[in-house]
């Protein structure tokens, strides 16, 4: 695995807060730190781990919190750390001066060109973890995730929404046994993943933004579907909701450290879900399919 060869820096708007922040990504040569965020807006720059048991939230977004300073919380991690992960970077330090991760446009392409850009140095030492050898699973009604022990690593998430423009749609990528710093590579996170953008149903915005949520989304920065289809075509990819709710859980299950070897298969799943599987991923004896949890039960 890899760190960055240079830092990198990009600002932009948060989801959720609207508020600006500026990111500085820096090199971390020692692999064992993995991924960790510095509020360097606070006082005594609180350090939080970007690691499953750190997560405080996962209402429409990931948030983690500091385990020293409880104040202390970035929101809406997801997208860069799924950019991270997929570049095949395990170790990176990442100053923030604003309590979350901007959204840029809406993906993580932005994230991994500036990945690109910054470069590789492969780390001495690094995380791993075993492959998944049973099956694991959440589930919440017809919604799920599931980790299934596969040959390879692979991605198939469905969903499935009323309006028509969005409908039931699938997709499955793997990007081969593991990920990896060429984005130019075919089927590369950058390529497949990384370009598809958040998205959002129109006749919900004012009840979120009610509830002070979505504040800093647009149409710049988010694709939204209404009764009569897409206000802001056109899409990048014909399912590029389905390809966004990978992104989403790439990002969920890099709090492992490195994302084990299974076929994660996902239907119309969240945040909530993503961590649910991801703590029992990270659990010493992780439950079998045949003792599967449902959550909220």
């Amino acid at each position: 695995m890899y760190t960055l060869q240079t830092a990198f820096e990009r600002s932009g708007v948060g989801l959720h807060s609207g508020a600006v922040a500026r990111v500085r990504v820096v090199p971390q040569p020692d692999g064992d730190r993995g991924i960790t965020f510095t509020r360097s807006d606070l006082p005594d720059r609180p350090v939080i781990p970007a690691r499953w048991d750190c997560v405080s939230q996962t209402i429409l977004s990931t948030e983690v919190r500091s385990p020293d300073h409880p104040q202390a919380t970035v929101r809406t991690i997801e997208h860069l750390m799924a950019a991270l992960i997929g570049s095949g970077i395990t170790a990176a330090q990442i100053e923030l001066d604003g309590p979350e991760v901007p959204l840029l446009d809406g993906s993580a392409l932005g994230w991994c060109e500036a990945i690109a850009q910054a470069g590789w140095q492969r780390l001495a030492q690094g995380r791993s973890v075993p492959p998944v050898t049973e099956p694991i699973w959440v589930r919440e009604g017809d919604a799920f995730v599931a980790a299934l022990p596969s040959s390879e690593l692979r991605f198939s998430y469905g969903i499935d929404f009323e309006l028509a423009a969005i409908g039931n749609q699938w997709h499955s990528w793997s990007p081969g046994i593991a990920f990896g710093p060429d984005p130019d590579q075919p089927g590369s996170f950058a390529a497949e993943i990384a370009p598809a953008r958040t998205f959002g149903l129109a006749p919900q915005i004012e009840q979120l933004q009610a509830a002070g949520l979505i504040r800093g989304g647009s149409l710049d920065n988010a694709l939204v579907c209404g009764e009569a289809g897409w206000l802001n075509p056109p899409l990048r990819y014909e399912n590029e909701p389905a390809r966004h709710k990978i992104l989403d859980l790439v990002g969920d299950l890099s709090l492992l450290g490195a994302i084990p070897r299974a076929h994660y298969l996902a239907y119309k799943a969240s945040h909530r879900l993503h961590g649910q599987l991801v703590t029992l991923l990270a659990a010493p004896a992780a439950s079998p399919l045949s003792a599967a949890i449902p959550v909220g039960a």
